[in-house]
């Protein structure tokens, strides 16, 4: 029997290994080991840990490592931390597989554990490119430190290769996170209204913005981003809370203050969980904000997304994702421009290039197919 273990970080991490973890946990060769660790154990982010166990599964460790710093040196003492604990975790556990999502932080320390304590390690989401943020160099540094690479789209299995891995290590599957759309129960519009605590109305949008970890101020980048809000007026808001990376407190009090101005037409949430979120996304109008979510899953709902700077510069878009600078003015404009009749038309016949069949399924058996190759992993120079 091979013990394969699952790392999270994060509410939305867990909501994409959902179903993947519900596969694993079906085969009678895997014992499933899931270790929390991030976000998932913080009171600030809704101890969110809690869901996975809800969920029917059994958290094997939990690795405490998140400060209450909001500064770049508290996130690079919070990864200390996770590097120390994810140690002790896997030497109690023993798994003969670690599967990492991503690019945080966090993952990183995961992956340099069990690099280092000479585990195999399978990562989802390779190849994938975001130019203004930091996990650009952490997606590539883990990738490095992988034996088996499952990438959401062909132009990152490419680009995987190219950073010198094996192609027959490197699998497109497609977005995991897509699984959902397939074998997830969907609230109707009236549940969807109930749970949230809103009457929705004319224009329903559902907004995610997190900080910048690149250097621009993330305050002035929240401040207008909410001032292009107000151009609205009669718009439904769900807000989603940020990240933990360094200036995501300061975002969440924005936030907070706007949407407790105004209890009825806005909600700001710590994490609406994996169906209440895709039912959001199902029922609103627009996504607004510079998570990957808009440019992965909304596209297969058919609504317009507003992608706001560079924070997800690089990866692959359908035709429903609008990108515009940070400033106000080009939000307001975009969000214009997606809520009008012409755009709408362009997002409801849009192809989401990330949506491929059996995606669960086909990691599942690739790492149940996975043996360590004989004299260990060697760099592949591509023929030029």
């Amino acid at each position: 029997m091979k013990k394969i273990c699952v790392v999270t970080g994060t509410r939305a991490e867990y909501g994409i290994l959902y179903w993947l973890l519900k596969e694993l946990s079906g085969r009678k060769d895997v014992k499933l080991q899931i270790v929390a660790t991030g976000a998932h154990l913080s009171p600030e982010f809704g101890l969110t840990y809690r869901i996975i166990e809800e969920d029917g599964f059994t958290i094997d460790a939990k690795v405490e490592m998140l400060l209450s710093a909001d500064t770049a040196s508290g996130v690079t003492k919070s990864a200390g931390l996770a590097l120390i604990g994810f140690s002790d975790a896997y030497e109690r556990l023993r798994p003969d597989l670690v599967i990492v999502l991503g690019d945080r932080y966090e993952i990183l320390a995961a992956a340099i554990a069990a690099y280092f304590a000479g585990i195999p390690t399978a990562h989802i989401g390779g190849g994938e490119t975001t130019e203004g943020a930091i996990d650009e160099a952490i997606r590539h540094s883990i990738t490095k430190m992988s034996c088996l690479h499952f990438t959401s789209a062909e132009a990152y299995r490419r680009r995987v290769i190219q950073l010198g891995e094996d192609a027959e290590s490197v699998f497109n599957v497609g977005a995991l996170g897509l699984e959902h759309l397939r074998r997830t129960r969907l609230m109707d519009r009236g549940e969807l209204a109930a749970s949230l605590g809103m009457e929705l109305g004319a224009i329903n949008l559902l907004v995610t913005y997190h900080p910048s970890t690149l250097g621009e101020s993330p305050e002035e980048g929240c401040a207008a981003l909410l001032s292009a809000l107000g151009g609205f007026p009669g718009a439904r808001i769900v807000f989603t809370y940020p990240n933990s990376d360094a200036g995501g407190r300061s975002v969440i009090n924005m936030i907070d203050n706007y949407a407790g101005a105004n209890r009825e037409g806005r909600r700001a949430f710590v994490s609406l969980g994996q169906a209440r979120y895709l039912s959001v996304l199902k029922h609103f109008d627009a996504v607004i904000g510079n998570s990957s979510s808009g440019l992965i899953e909304a596209p297969s709902f058919k609504i317009p997304t507003v992608n706001i700077g560079d924070r997800q510069k690089g990866r692959i878009r359908a035709e429903s994702v609008i990108d515009c600078g940070a400033s106000a003015r080009e939000i307001t404009a975009a969000i214009g421009r997606a809520l009008s009749p012409e755009f709408k038309e362009v997002a409801s016949s849009c192809v989401n290039p990330y949506e491929k069949d059996g995606t669960a399924a086909a990691i599942a058996d690739a790492l149940l197919g996975y043996r360590p190759p004989a004299g260990g992993k060697k760099f592949r120079d591509l023929e030029f």
